[in-house]
Order: structure tokens, then sequence, then C-alpha cells
């Protein structure tokens, strides 16, 4: 795993919290104590070093973002995401996989909506309400009416590597890959200008596995599902 190479450069994952180099303050540094803030987003599993990874997908700025993989991964982040407040906007072809949940969220309130392909309407985001579109529409998915913008950010699902793929991939702020073929490891490592290790790997990943890349930074995360989301969703899984 790479580890971030630039600090502020941090474009799709978690707002960087003040880090605490010292246990212990002198007398005269009492004055400067303040509450430390954590890293900011939805917590999608663990780095390599069992350190928690949060993706900072709600934020003031639009924010695209691309997941080439399972629907399994998208429906935690999802799910998590409607956990912090989010409201999430569900545009797909295949509700039935979405249905239960949609149902299962929110205590009965109704913080997961689901759409039909090109029927989603606009949703008014604002810094206490936010939104994340997660845009489930196939291999060729059409250009969204619902775009990203100020507190609403949009998630494009592929299972596979298709013709759309490269540019959705440019244009995105945060790119999550899962276990690919060999030929489309490469082809995303010379999109993304992967090291050769990292495109190897792609081919290698295991279900639940995700190489995350915001611009120079890239973390692999491994999502490791709560008792509740396995009792919903399942286990982790790639393929649908």
């Amino acid at each position: 795993m790479s580890a971030p190479t630039n600090a502020g450069s941090r474009l799709g994952f978690g707002l960087i919290g003040p880090r605490r180099a010292r246990q212990s303050v002198s007398l005269d540094q009492l004055a400067s104590l303040a509450l430390p803030v954590g890293d900011d987003g939805v917590v999608i599993g663990v780095d390599a070093h069992g350190r928690p990874a949060v993706l900072g997908v709600n934020r003031p700025t639009p924010c695209e973002v691309t997941l080439i993989g399972g629907v399994w991964t998208a429906q935690v982040l999802a799910l998590r995401a409607a956990a912090t407040g989010a409201r999430i906007v569900v545009e797909t072809g295949r509700a039935q996989t979405w249905t239960a949940l949609a149902h299962a969220a929110g205590g009965g309130q109704p913080c997961i909506t689901l759409h039909d392909v090109g029927r989603v309407p606009p949703q008014g985001p604002s810094a206490g309400s936010p939104v994340v579109v997660v845009r489930d529409c196939g291999m060729r998915p059409p250009r969204g009416r619902v775009v990203s913008g100020p507190w609403q950010s949009v998630l494009t699902l592929l299972p596979y590597l298709s013709p759309v793929a490269p540019r959705l991939i440019e244009k995105s702020a945060l790119v999550g890959i899962q276990r690919v073929s060999p030929d489309e490891a490469a082809q995303i490592g010379r999109i993304l200008h992967l090291p050769a290790a990292e495109t190897q790997a792609l081919s290698t990943l295991a279900d639940g596995v995700t190489l995350w890349s915001a611009g120079r930074d890239r973390q692999f995360v491994m999502t490791q599902a709560t008792d509740a989301e396995t009792g919903l969703l399942g286990g982790a899984r790639r393929m649908d």
C-alpha cells in the first residue's frame, strides 16, 4: 500500500484532523489545549496497518466517485453514508437488488430512495442534509440528470472496466478498483499511473478489498461488514 504523498492533496479521503505528537504537555502549554477532531467521513474499512480508512463523500464541493467493483461494496458505502446523516439516492435498473437495503435503512425513515434510470429528481442538498447519489446503471450508464455539486456527491458503479470508464475515472476525485482481469488491470494501471506492483495486485484482490485512489494518494482497503450489515447484505463478494 502506498502512503499518502501529500497530506494536503487528499481530495477524496476524509478531512484530516489535528495530529498529536505528544502525550503530555508542560504547564505553560496548557492554554493551547483543545479537543482533537478526528478524520471526517465514512469509515469504509481498514488499511494495511489495521487503521480506519475514511472516505470524504459529504463535501462542500462537487465530488465524483467511480467504483469498478461489486454492488456489495457500494451498498455498504451507501449504508454507512446514511448513518452519517446523508440522504442516499439510488438510480438503478435493478431495483430488486436495492429494495431490502432501502427498507431496512433509517429505522423507518426514507433515508435511501430508489429511482429508475433517468428519473432522479432534484434533491436540494445542503450542509445539514447532504446527498449521495449512487448510479447503478450497468456498463454504459447514461449521463445523469442529477450531477455532483456542493454537498451532493455522485458515485457511479461499474461492474467491469467499460468503454465509458476512462472518461468517468478522469473526472472523478475518488476512484475505487476491486478485482479485475489482468488485461483490465493493465489498462487501469495506465489510466491511474499506478506502480507495477499495484497494477499486478488488482487481478488478485480478495473479496471486500478495494484500491481507493485520489490523485497520488492510494490505499488498499479491506471492508469488513458488521453483524447487522452481514445479516442484511450477506458476506463480502466481488461478483453480484
